[in-house]
């Protein structure tokens, strides 16, 4: 087989647009929903974000690859993307600390993608009709066969995927010792969320996705903490549920990205599926109750409905939106120590604008800590 053959790819689109290119990565065939990242760096932590299992993945980035790959700059143990989609797939690095080329990082992920395509046009074509689900093929060259295997891939849509990616025994990190426990539920969480709760003095005990509430709560933690994932938030009622009785104990509870939105199904506010979603490192939100505006990191498909929290005051608070398109980024839930944000404020990568959001829900803690710690102490003092 020639070269040229033997690196051909074909990207077809589940409404027939087809796009030539080459292979990257793994010689193979791929599928899932497609969706496009518009962050200059950070490809890594992207491409093993837990919330992008079962998308394609195009970077509008013109380059991929040109600083190699590193470990210790994941976000969960392995690549979590379907797929990548690229202009230009370089796979020689000029930074001396990586650890692999791309090509290589790929190929012992198992990770099939395609570059030399026009992103651009991609890009454009999936703004105006919308998240569709495609296909990435290196091995067959057949339209027909593409289209006959892509029409077998369900919507995301409808689709539970927090529970494919959630760890499946729960683990402990953070210092035994330290002043607070945070429970926190994995839908997908990242490393650098669990970092930035450890680092302000919490000590973590992560659950899987499904662990039954009172299995969590007999941990006795200080707070809770619902975590970011991939799939649709109305296909996770056992999640809603444990949600609701968080809400009843009433705990301090904080929410990112999916966590937000299961926080808003909690209080009876649905979730829609968005026409292309936020996926980048530089979406402005502001904070309503401050007037500060923040440059954030996005990862989403879905959001929280405007419409049902208009008709919902008396529950919800709005908190932050975002300056681009007026959506929810940000709710707290009236007489309740819950609040959620629908961005990343660790913002691995991107910029660390909102890193206090995990300082008021340090706060918020040792502020419903403080009336247990005086009876205690006045106890003490009463013997």
């Amino acid at each position: 087989m020639a070269e040229s053959q033997k690196n051909a790819a074909i990207l077809l689109l589940e409404d027939g647009t087809v796009f030539h290119g080459r292979a990257a990565g793994k010689i193979g065939t791929t599928t899932g929903e497609i969706c496009f990242n518009t962050g200059m760096t950070g490809y890594q932590e992207i491409f093993t974000d837990p919330s992008y299992f079962g998308q394609m993945l195009i970077t509008t980035n013109a380059h991929i690859g040109n600083y190699g790959t590193k470990q210790m700059e994941t976000e969960s143990e392995s690549i979590k993307i379907a797929g990548l989609i690229c202009k230009n797939f370089t796979n020689d690095y000029s930074r001396q600390l990586a650890d692999m080329s791309i090509q290589d990082y790929f190929e012992s992920e198992g990770l099939v993608g395609i570059s030399d395509v026009d992103t651009r046009a991609i890009v454009r074509h999936i703004r105006d009709k919308g998240a569709m689900n495609a296909i990435i093929s290196s091995e067959i060259n057949k339209i027909e066969v593409l289209k006959e295997k892509l029409s077998q891939v369900p919507s995301m849509e409808g689709l539970e995927l927090a529970s494919k990616v959630s760890t499946k025994e729960p683990y402990l990190i953070g210092e035994s010792d330290a002043p607070i426990k945070v429970a926190v539920l994995d839908f997908g969480v990242k490393k650098n969320i669990l970092k930035c709760m450890t680092s302000r003095g919490c000590y973590l005990k992560v659950f899987p996705a499904q662990t039954p509430f009172q299995e969590i709560k007999d941990w006795t933690p200080d707070g809770y903490f619902l975590s970011n994932g991939p799939g649709d938030p109305g296909a996770m009622d056992y999640a809603v549920e444990t949600a609701k009785a968080i809400l009843i104990e009433d705990k301090p509870l904080f929410g990112i990205c999916l966590g937000h939105q299961l926080l808003a199904r909690a209080v009876d506010i649905p979730t829609y599926k968005m026409h292309n979603g936020h996926r980048g490192i530089n979406h402005p939100v502001k904070n309503l109750r401050t007037g500060r505006c923040e440059i954030t990191s996005q990862n989403h498909g879905f959001g929280v409905s405007p419409d049902a929290i208009e008709s919902n005051k008396d529950k919800i608070e709005v908190t932050h939106m975002n300056l681009n398109d007026q959506t929810i980024e940000g709710i707290r839930v009236k007489n309740t120590k819950a609040f959620s944000v629908q961005y990343h404020p660790e913002a691995s990568p991107g910029p660390h604008d909102s890193r206090y959001l995990f300082d008021e829900f340090i706060q918020l803690i040792n502020e419903d800590k403080e009336p247990v710690i005086s009876g205690i102490i006045k106890q003490q003092t009463t013997n």
